[in-house]
This record gives C-alpha cells, sequence and structure tokens, in this order.
C-alpha cells in the first residue's frame, strides 16, 4: 500500500451546493478529462475515468468508494473553479475551453518533465481523502461501441456529446441534500434577491467575496455498499471533507495543482432560477393502495415579502421526483411535463413515500420543492413464488415455501393446491394453514403431482403462483416376462414383450432387448434400449436360430433378465416359374397348358403351383384354375372367340414366389347362340308396332353384327322377313288394326346367322274411322244450304258422332255441327258467297280424318244495308258552289252487292220523292233551307231490287253567313294605326261565333290577312310615317265567311322629333353663360329648328328665349345669386303642299344653373359649372325614377313578410 501514490486532495474547492451536468462526455485516447459547464450550472465538474481505471473517493461516513472505468463522476465546486488535479506519474494537467466549457485534460507529459508520485485514478481501491461529490445518475459506463480514435487531446467528435435527457441528470438531485435543507432555498433567494439589487455595482467585489464564501454544510445521505472482486462499490454516496490528502507510505503532499475560474453566470439568468426554484411542495390526494395524486402551482414571484421584478415565463415544465426510502433517500424522477396534476401509478401498497416538484423553463431549472409525504393503503398480498421441494420419498413428498410481499397487512394463512397426480388440470386443496411448509404422503412410487400456492390477509387472497411439478421416489423393477414372437420374417423378427408386473401404469420404464446368434460366437448383445414394448431385430440370416432376453430398468436399477427365448427366421421365398405355354391344337371351348418349375426353389422344396386365369386381353380379375403339384392343366368351359391370359406362381415354404409371365390365348368363333323373342316397346297402335330385343346370351366368341325379324300373320303361314340391321329396336308399320301377327329374331356374326328364336304374338289395337265421303251441299235459297254425308268404314269400333267444319275460307273453317246424324241445314248464310265444308268420323278409339273439302255457291240477292252514311266536314269539300246555309254533304260505305252489281242508291231526306244517284259514295244535297234540321238514310239498289234502308242521321244546314262592319281608324301616330269595327267591347271572348278577318293591302296591290278573331279592334304597327294605307274587312261564323267590305284608306301623320339631351352650360362671365345642345340631322328633307326656354328664380312657367336653328346660344341677362332652369326642344317644319307645318317635339330634362360671383384665382372658374353640373345629377325624371325603386322596394318586402309571417 505504501507504493500507492497519493490521491485527489479537493478539500478546499467542495461544497454542499449540488447542481448537475446534463450528460459526461467519452473519451477513448487514454487521457482522463475533467471539464466544467457554464450551460446549466457553473459548479459541475465531470471527472470522466477510462476503462481499465479507477477513481476512489471517501463518502461522509468514512468509508471508500471505488468507481471502476468507463465511468463520468460529476463533482461540485462551489465557486466554479477548476479544482486542482493530481496527476500520475508521466502525464501533465491540460486546461481547455470547448464551447463554453472549460474542462482539465490528463495528457502524457514531455520526456523533461518529472512530476511528482499524485496520481487521483488507481486500479486498486485506495483509502483516499474526501473528494468531489459523485452524482449516481452519472455514473453508468457508455456503451463500448461509443469509444473510438480521438485526434489529439481534448478534441471530441459530435457522437460524444451528452447521451442522457435532462430529466435524468436532474431526477436524482435532492438525494444529497443537507440535513439544513429546509432552510437552504430561503437563504439562497435571499441572496440572489441581494444581489439583484447590487447588479451593477462593484462587480468584482461580487466575484471576490464569492470566491471567497465558505462551502455549505456537508451532505448526508445513506448509500448501500456492496464488495465485488476485491473492489468496493457504494451507490449514493455523497461527502465532503475538509484537510489534505495523506497515503499511508507517508509521502508528503506533492503534485501540480490547476486553478481555472468558471465564468460567473448573468446575474438575470440567477435571478430566473431563484424563481424557479420558490415553488411549493405538491399536494397529494386520492391515496389508493397503488395510485395518488398530485397537485401543486406555478412558482412564486414573491420572494422575502417583495415582489421579484424578473419577467414571469409564459410556460412551466414540471419534473415530479419520489423517493420511497426516507425523505432523504434517493429521489426518482416520475413525471416531466406542463401539467400541474398528475396521477402516479404502480406504486408499492403500504409504502411511505415523499415528493418534490422541480420547475423548468427555457433550459433553466430551479432547486426541488420542499417533499410531501404521503402513505399509500394496504392490499392484498402478492402472488408468492411456487413452493420448492426440501425432501421426497416412495410415498411422500415434503414441500416448503417463503412468504411474498405482505402489503401492508399480516398474512394469516397459505392455501397449498395439487392435482392429486391425475394430470387433467383440476386442483384441489391439500393444506391451509400458516405454516410454510407441508408433507403429502400415501403417494405412489414414481408419481407425479403438480402443485400451485397463494396467499391471504385481512384485506383478500392473492393469485395462485406458478404450477409445479413434483415426483416420488421409485424402485427397481421386477424381473420382466421373456419376449413373444410377433412375426417372423426372412431377415426379421418382431418380437413384444410386457411390463413387469407390479408396475404402475404411469412409471416410466426402459427397456434392454439383448440376441445371440449360435454361429457368432460372441454372446449376447443389446439390440434395442427404449421404453416401447415392441421392437423389430432386422438384418438376420433366414432360417437362422436366434436367441432373445429382455432387462427393464428405471432410476432406481435394473432387473434381472427374463428368461431367454429362441426364435428362428422364415426361409425365402422360390424364384419365378417360367412362362406357361400351348400344348396341342386350341379348341373353342378347351386347350391344354404346361410349364417348367422356377430356377431358384428358395431353399425348400415346391409345394404346389397355382395357375390363374383372366378373361380378356387386358383383364387384371384372376381367377385360380388349378393349384397342384402337377406342372401341366386342361383349360375347359370357355367361351368361345374370346382372348384369355394365363400365369402361374409357385409355393414352398418360405412363401409364394412372384407370377409369372403371362399367356394369351384365344379360342376360335362360332355362330351366335339363339335370341330371347323380340318384346314390345310401348303399347301397340293401329297400324303399327315398335319392336326391342337384345343380345343373345352367347355370341359365338365374335361380336354381334346383325340382327334379322321376320313376320307372319296368324292365320297364314307366310313369313316375310320386315327387319334386318345392327340396331336393337324397329319399327314395323303398314299393319291393320285388331290383327294379330307373330314374329321371331335371330342374331349373326362373322361366322354367320344363328338360329332363331321363339315366336312372339302381338295384337295391333283398334283404329279410328277411315275417312269420310266428300259430303253432298243442296243450297235451299241465298241463306240457307243442306248438307248430307254417308257412315264410312269402322275400323272395328262404331262411328259415335261426327264433326261438320263450314267456312267462307277453305283453311280456316270451324265446327257447326257435332253429334250422330248424317245431315245438316245451314242459315244466315250470305247471298253469292262460296263455301267450304268437310266432315269426319269419330268413335271411341279417336278421331278419323276428314273428309275431302267441298265447295259451294249461294246464289245472289238484293244489296246489303249501306253502312258509315255520315256528313262530310265544311273544310273537306272543294266545290266552290257548295254553300253549308243551302247544302248538306253526305258520304257512305259501298255495302256488299250480294252477286249481282249495285245500280243506284236511293237517298231519302223527308221530301215526298227520294233521291236517285248513280253508283257514287258521296253526294251533295242542294237547294235546302237555311237553319233547317233533314232526317237522311239511303239505300242500295241492284237488279234484283232494293236493298233494306241505313240507319237515319239527322243533319242541320247553317244560317246565312253575316254581313260585313264599317271600318274606322280611332288612334293614330306616325308609325301605328288603331283600328276598330262593329259593335262590341274591345276585346271579346273567343267563344264568340261571329270572327273577323281583317286584311290589308301589301306593295304589290294584294290583300294579306292581318287578323283573325273575335275582337272588334286591331292595331296595325310598324307602318311609315305620312303613307297610306288600304284595308278591308269580313265577318264569318258557322255559315261561312261573309263578303268582304269596301276598301278603306288610312293615311299615317308625320313623326315629330325625338327628345333632346340636357344643354350644356358654360359660365362666361357674372351676369352672361353659354348654352350648347346636340344638333339633329333634317327628317326626311324637313329642316329642323330649335326652342331653348327659361324659367328664372321662382317663377312657374318657362318663357323662350330662343327659336332657331343653331345649336348654341348665349344668355346674357343673369343676376347673381339666382336659379335658373333651362330646357330645350327640336321642331320639324314640314314643306307639305297644303301649308307649312311646324311638329314640336319633347323638351329636354331640366338643367339648373346658380349664378355667383366670380372668385380671384382663375382655377375656379368653372366651379359654378361644376356645381351646376354636379346638382343637375338628380333632375326631376331621375328623382321620379328613385322613389319609384324606393316603393318597389317596399313592396316586395312587405309581400315577404306578409308571405313569411301570415300565409305559412
Amino acid at each position: 500500500m505504501a507504493e500507492h501514490p497519493p490521491l485527489l486532495d479537493t478539500a478546499q474547492i467542495l461544497s454542499s451546493d449540488i447542481s448537475l451536468l446534463s450528460a459526461p462526455i467519452v473519451s477513448a485516447d487514454g487521457t482522463q478529462q475533467v471539464r466544467t459547464s457554464k450551460c446549466l450550472f457553473p459548479y459541475v465538474i465531470l471527472v470522466q475515468v477510462n476503462p481499465g481505471e479507477a477513481f476512489t473517493i471517501r463518502r461522509e461516513d468514512g468509508q471508500f468508494q471505488c468507481i471502476t472505468g468507463p465511468a463520468q463522476v460529476p463533482m461540485m465546486s462551489p465557486n466554479g473553479s477548476v479544482p486542482p488535479i493530481y496527476v500520475p506519474p508521466g502525464y501533465a494537467p491540460q486546461v481547455i475551453e470547448d464551447n463554453g466549457v472549460r474542462r482539465v485534460v490528463v495528457v502524457p507529459q514531455a520526456p523533461e518533465f518529472h512530476p511528482g508520485s499524485h496520481t487521483v485514478i488507481h486500479r486498486s481501491p485506495h483509502p483516499p481523502l474526501p473528494g468531489f461529490i459523485p452524482v449516481p445518475t452519472m455514473m453508468p459506463p457508455p456503451p463500448r461501441h461509443m469509444y473510438s480514435p480521438v485526434t489529439g487531446a481534448g478534441d471530441m467528435a459530435t457522437q460524444y456529446m451528452p447521451q442522457y435527457q435532462s430529466s435524468q441528470v436532474y431526477g436524482d438531485v435532492d438525494a444529497h441534500s443537507t440535513h439544513g435543507r429546509s432552510n437552504f432555498r430561503d437563504e439562497r433567494s435571499s441572496k440572489t434577491y441581494e444581489r439583484l439589487q447590487k447588479k451593477l455595482k462593484d462587480r468584482q467585489g461580487t466575484q471576490k467575496d464569492k470566491m471567497s464564501s465558505p462551502p455549505s454544510s456537508p451532505q448526508k445521505c445513506p448509500s448501500p455498499i456492496n464488495e465485488h472482486n476485491g473492489l468496493i462499490k457504494g451507490q449514493n454516496a455523497s461527502g465532503i471533507n475538509t484537510g489534505s490528502a495523506k497515503n499511508k507510505s507517508g509521502r508528503g503532499k506533492s503534485g501540480i495543482q490547476v486553478d481555472t475560474e468558471i465564468e460567473e453566470k448573468d446575474e438575470e439568468t440567477k435571478a430566473f432560477e431563484a424563481l424557479l426554484s420558490n415553488i411549493d411542495k405538491p399536494v397529494s390526494s386520492d391515496v389508493q393502495a397503488r395510485t395518488v395524486v398530485l397537485t401543486w402551482s406555478p412558482p412564486s414571484s414573491f420572494i422575502n415579502g417583495e415582489t421579484d421584478e424578473t419577467t414571469e415565463p409564459e410556460l412551466y415544465s414540471y419534473e415530479i421526483l419520489v423517493s420511497s426510502t426516507g425523505k432523504d433517500g434517493k429521489y426518482k424522477s416520475v413525471y416531466v411535463g406542463e401539467e400541474t396534476s398528475v396521477t402516479l401509478n404502480d406504486l408499492k401498497p403500504a409504502t411511505d413515500y415523499h415528493a418534490k416538484v422541480l420547475a423548468e423553463s427555457n433550459a433553466i431549472k430551479g432547486t426541488p420543492s420542499e417533499p410531501e409525504n404521503f402513505t399509500t393503503l394496504s392490499c392484498e398480498p402478492d402472488i408468492p413464488n411456487p413452493p420448492r421441494i426440501t425432501n421426497r420419498t416412495k410415498n411422500s413428498l415434503t414441500l416448503q415455501w417463503k412468504a411474498p410481499s405482505d402489503n401492508g397487512s399480516k398474512i394469516q394463512s397459505f392455501t397449498l393446491e395439487w392435482d392429486e397426480g391425475k394430470g387433467n388440470g383440476e386442483f384441489c386443496q391439500c393444506y391451509m394453514g400458516s405454516q410454510k411448509q407441508f408433507k403429502i404422503t400415501k403417494l405412489s412410487p414414481a408419481m407425479g403431482c403438480k402443485f400451485r400456492l397463494s396467499a391471504k390477509n385481512d384485506y383478500g387472497t392473492s393469485g395462485f403462483s406458478e404450477e409445479v411439478l413434483y415426483y416420488t421416489s421409485g424402485c427397481a423393477p421386477s424381473m420382466p416376462a421373456s419376449p413373444v414372437l410377433a412375426k417372423a420374417g426372412v431377415t426379421w423378427l418382431s418380437l413384444q414383450w410386457s411390463k413387469p408386473s407390479g408396475t404402475p401404469s404411469d412409471e416410466g420404464i426402459s427397456y434392454i432387448l439383448e440376441m445371440e446368434e449360435e454361429t457368432s460366437g460372441y454372446g449376447f448383445k443389446p439390440k434395442y434400449d427404449g421404453e416401447d414394448l415392441a421392437y423389430t431385430v432386422k438384418n438376420l440370416r433366414r432360417s437362422t436360430k436366434y436367441k432373445f432376453k429382455v432387462i427393464a430398468y428405471n432410476s432406481e436399477g435394473k432387473s434381472n433378465p427374463s428368461e431367454i427365448v429362441e426364435f428362428t427366421t422364415c426361409p425365402d421365398k422360390p424364384g419365378v416359374p417360367v412362362k406357361p405355354s400351348v400344348k396341342g391344337k386350341i379348341h373353342s371351348h378347351s386347350f391344354k397348358i404346361t410349364w417348367d418349375p422356377p430356377k431358384d426353389n428358395g431353399g425348400a422344396a415346391i409345394n404346389k403351383y397355382v395357375v390363374e386365369m383372366a378373361e380378356g386381353s387386358n383383364g387384371n380379375k384372376w381367377d385360380m384354375i388349378y393349384s397342384g403339384a402337377t406342372r401341366e392343366h386342361l383349360c375347359d368351359r370357355l367361351s368361345p372367340g374370346c382372348f384369355y391370359r394365363l400365369r402361374v406362381y409357385c409355393i414352398s415354404d418360405g412363401g409364394q414366389s412372384a407370377v409369372s409371365e403371362s399367356l394369351l390365348v384365344q379360342t376360335p368363333a362360332v355362330p351366335p347362340g339363339p335370341c330371347l323373342p323380340p318384346r314390345l316397346q310401348g303399347r301397340p297402335r293401329a297400324k303399327e308396332i315398335q319392336l326391342r330385343w337384345g343380345p343373345p346370351l352367347v355370341d359365338g366368341g365374335s361380336p354381334i353384327s346383325c340382327y334379322g325379324v321376320e313376320m307372319s300373320p296368324a292365320e297364314k303361314d307366310e313369313p316375310r322377313e320386315v327387319y334386318q340391321g345392327s340396331e336393337v329396336e324397329c319399327t314395323v308399320s303398314s299393319l291393320l288394326p285388331g290383327k294379330t301377327y307373330s314374329f321371331r329374331l335371330r342374331a349373326a356374326n362373322k361366322m354367320g346367322f344363328g338360329p332363331f328364336s321363339e315366336k312372339f304374338d302381338i295384337t295391333t289395337a283398334p283404329g279410328p274411322p277411315d275417312q269420310c265421303r266428300p259430303p253432298q251441299v243442296t243450297c235451299r235459297s241465298a241463306t240457307c244450304a243442306q248438307v248430307n254425308w254417308e257412315v264410312p268404314l269402322s275400323n272395328g269400333t262404331d262411328v259415335t258422332e261426327y264433326r261438320l267444319e263450314w267456312g267462307g275460307v277453305e283453311g280456316s273453317m270451324q265446327i257447326c255441327y257435332c253429334g250422330p246424324g248424317l245431315s245438316y241445314e245451314l242459315k244466315g248464310l250470305a247471298p253469292a258467297t262460296t263455301y267450304y265444308c268437310r266432315v269426319q268420323a269419330l268413335s271411341v278409339v279417336g278421331a278419323g280424318p276428314f273428309s275431302e273439302v267441298v265447295a259451294c255457291v249461294t246464289p245472289p240477292s238484293v244489296p246489303a244495308i249501306v253502312t258509315c252514311l255520315q256528313e262530310i266536314s265544311d273544310d273537306d269539300i272543294e266545290n266552290l258552289q257548295y254553300s253549308p246555309s243551302t247544302c248538306l254533304a253526305i258520304s257512305w260505305e259501298k255495302p256488299c252487292d250480294h252477286g249481282s252489281e249495285i245500280l243506284a242508291y236511293s237517298i231519302d231526306f223527308g221530301e215526298k220523292q227520294p233521291l236517285t244517284v248513280g253508283k257514287i259514295t258521296n253526294y251533295i244535297i242542294d237547294n235546302l233551307q237555311p237553319d233547317t234540321t233533314y232526317r237522311i238514310r239511303i239505300q242500295a239498289l241492284n237488279s234484283l231490287g232494293a236493298g233494306p234502308f241505313s240507319h237515319m242521321i239527322k243533319l242541320k244546314t247553317k244560317p246565312l253567313p253575316p254581313e260585313p262592319p264599317r271600318l274606322e281608324c280611332v288612334a293614330f301616330n306616325h308609325q301605328n294605326l288603331k283600328l276598330k269595327w262593329g259593335e262590341g267591347t274591345p276585346k271579346t271572348l273567343s267563344t264568340d261565333s261571329v270572327q273577323y278577318h281583317l286584311q290589308m293591302e301589301d306593295k304589290n296591290g294584294r290583300f294579306v290577312s292581318l287578323y283573325r278573331g273575335p275582337c272588334h279592334t286591331y292595331k296595325v304597327q310598324r307602318l311609315n310615317e305620312s303613307t297610306s294605307y288600304k284595308f278591308c274587312i269580313q265577318a264569318c261564323n258557322e255559315a261561312g265567311e261573309g263578303p268582304l267590305s269596301q276598301e278603306y284608306i288610312f293615311t299615317t301623320p308625320k313623326s315629330v322629333p325625338a327628345a333632346l339631351k340636357a344643354p350644356k352650360i358654360e359660365k362666361v362671365n357674372d351676369h352672361t353663360c353659354e348654352l350648347t345642345w346636340e344638333c339633329l340631322q333634317p327628317m326626311k328633307g324637313d329642316p329642323v329648328i330649335y326652342s331653348l326656354q327659361v324659367m328664372v328664380g321662382k317663377d312657374s312657367e318657362f318663357k323662350q328665349i330662343y327659336k332657331g336653328p343653331d345649336s348654341s346660344f348665349r344668355y346674357s341677362s343673369l343676376q347673381l345669386n339666382c336659379e335658373y332652369r333651362f330646357r330645350v326642344c327640336a321642331i320639324r317644319q314640314c314643306q307639305d303642299p297644303v301649308g307649312h307645318q311646324d311638329l314640336v317635339g319633347p323638351y329636354s330634362t331640366t338643367v339648373l344653373f346658380i349664378s355667383q360671383r366670380t372668385e380671384p384665382p382663375a382655377s375656379t372658374n368653372r366651379d359654378p359649372v361644376g356645381n351646376t353640373r354636379a346638382r343637375r345629377a338628380l333632375s326631376d325624371e331621375q328623382c321620379a325614377a328613385v322613389i319609384l325603386v324606393l316603393f318597389a322596394f317596399f313592396s316586395i318586402l312587405i309581400a315577404f313578410i306578409i308571405q313569411y309571417f301570415v300565409i305559412k
């Protein structure tokens, strides 16, 4: 120990003001690094321990803690200065500032440098002096893959930036809280507030005071100590001591001390830290066994009775720290977020907890609050561990278990369940009590049982533990029985054996089967070792004896061998016999075969031969036809013309040989045998029957190629062939109904026809009657005829009725009579018409065929009645002499002439003498009285007389058409003429009987239609001015159009000039203004002049001030501050031959002009004119239009309100 160099002496620069760095920085170039950070808190020194190195410190309780690399140890400095670092021999310290962070890097020393024997890192746990305070959360070693070569001392790559989150770094800060911690936050806040008041005063003095300020009281935090591999490792170790570092060898202090000062933080940042530190402790509520709700308030800016002027942030982030090892124990971060309330889960029941809250904003954190104490509730115990076995015998098991966590309530009892060794998954209770062990007895040897355990306290019962399986001890099995031969083969023997007597069915036993071959001389050798009770020994020799015995064993030992038994393998089967061959001639029903023995008999004599035969050239159905010791056989009772396959195999003591090659033999064919008689297919018909048959039972060894059928009447033996072909059915026709016929059948193959079958008698069915002869038709009159017919042949059945069909078309006759009679009289026939008829006889069997069709013609008669007598409309009449007032036009359809041509028609319309007309279908009856009703009917006439009258119609002549009315012009202008005629309202209903037709003469001198309707007025538009037009009119009614009136001439006047736009006014001086207006072109040669009027002041009349052809006028009688209104119109001076005439057009809109004194700048000369133009923006017509629009808007609004609120 005396050889170790002195350790790090840092007692002068440590304090309990613990603030952590965010994360360590890793270096892999063999150097140690110590750095300071200004990012969060300036008093952190990070000591990096490289792999293979050790860092030893002394804790507050006097014990030593050794930290082995790789690790990063954050150390605290109260004034921000770099502590003195004692380096090992061959190294020198170097201060490097990187991104605002100062660190001390230990680098190899130059050759001429000889340092002392001081060191801070050593591999052996040396008792050191108190050093910097290590923070446990920063100690976890980084991953191995993060180490990589560094180019120079102190240079760090970006991948070595901090790897730990700030919440993890700050999570255990207050695990090192001091015993005077309750007042520390208030003291620090007060000091910070005082420093803020002296912000710009004596900065150097403040820094000097801070450098010389004494450290805080040492921290005290218990930490567990674990010893491993000779090194002492302590967690949560913290301790501060003052003094010098001494080694046990008595060496004095030496080394190089490097002092570096860290820049002081900005005072505003410190004030902000003080604001974040001024936070109240959280409040616990809704405390359960495993959950609790914590709430807290944001930090308060009210410090020591005064308000901090530091700007409060808009958003805070909070971190909850929880400890379950006491108020000063290790705290763990459980929540980071912006909420002010959180629910903590997964807590331990019946446990005291302390919770703190820490505020953060803009990457700046305050100190944690005071701890809040709460205790979780009790609940049922945790799930216990499975019971373990402590002792076992053949019939008992002893189990023992440990008590789980009681969760605040003492465990009252344990429940042990087992499945009774059944293994079916069903458990039952075997023990309940407070003991922690139990013995289960009365078990069987090698018996397996499953167990599970649960605990119970005052709050309930826990869940069951995992299931465990334990077995009892067993014993060696007894001697098994000898193996039994299950089956023997040529090269194998299949053996079976049974379990030894008295062995449980579920006990696992294995077996060893041993075998000895007599000729080998090696004794018994194991052939099988396993749990099966059967085994097949293979690769043996045929016809050889073998000895066997079996041994049973288990975990307790082996049994005695069983008795020795002998078994012999079977001989091998003989070889394949030679293919058989035919001996002698092949007959149609038999032949003889022979064969030779096999070349190899398998080691045993052949006992017998077996011959198998299969029908067909490809038949696979083999039948045994011979079994015996001889080597030839006669195959008889064969079918002619068939193929047969034969094969042979032999049988010896070794078994059956394989079959030989097959021999194919075909017997000669013969004519087929007799067929069965043909049978009737369906029912027999009157004139034909259908026969069907099957092939003969014996085809003679050749396929049937043809069949022959013979027929003979029953009363005569005169057979004749009615069918010959390959089909198995035929239809025999041309038979007589009700007759008996005999049939027989024979078949033929390539060898010829075979014998006939027996006869088969068939009787045809009775048939319907034969066809009747043509009936005889006699016409008694033009509308009556008599039909007679004869009885036909009945074909064995009586005729029951007759059917007579009658019609005017040969192909569409209808039944007019059905009965047993032989005649029928038809009435109501049409004269001079051709009719067709035929007759049919019926019996119980059916209907016979119809007779031939017979045609007859009825004699002619007077014409038929005239149909479709109707009036012809006036629009369809083209006769100019037709007058609806004195004429009636009728039309009709030509009736049937009944065989005699129609010569004329007789029209009866009420006169004494009917009117006879020629062969026409329409006629105009004239010379009638107007407005008179007539009854009209008509009849046709031919050479045989007059036909009947048609139906009567009533027609009325129309009254005479009206006279034309007088036409006059009631209104006119230069483009329109309004004409009026007759007496009546201007607008007459369209239902008036009198219509008027107004016509006007066009440029070509023709009259064209202008209007047709019931009205009495009409306005003719789009006319030319000063033009004469000719008109005429006629009246129309139902009687027709009346005569045209005389011609009327009306002339349009000349048009007046159009309205002018408002005149424009330009002020010349205070008493003179100039007016201009638009100029119009002469109208059809007539000159146009203008009239300008003015209304002064409040006068009510306009006075003319100018009349002439000019389009401008200078008015010079203006008075100051007086209103003038001007308007202008155009006048057309007509040059008529009759005399001079002036046509005055409408006046323009009024223009208002107010004369005012002209003010000196000249630029404002036109202001009055502008005012005048502005004022004339709303003239009288425009004001009226605005009023009209407003009125329409309010009307629509009122209508909408009524529609929405009243109607709906």
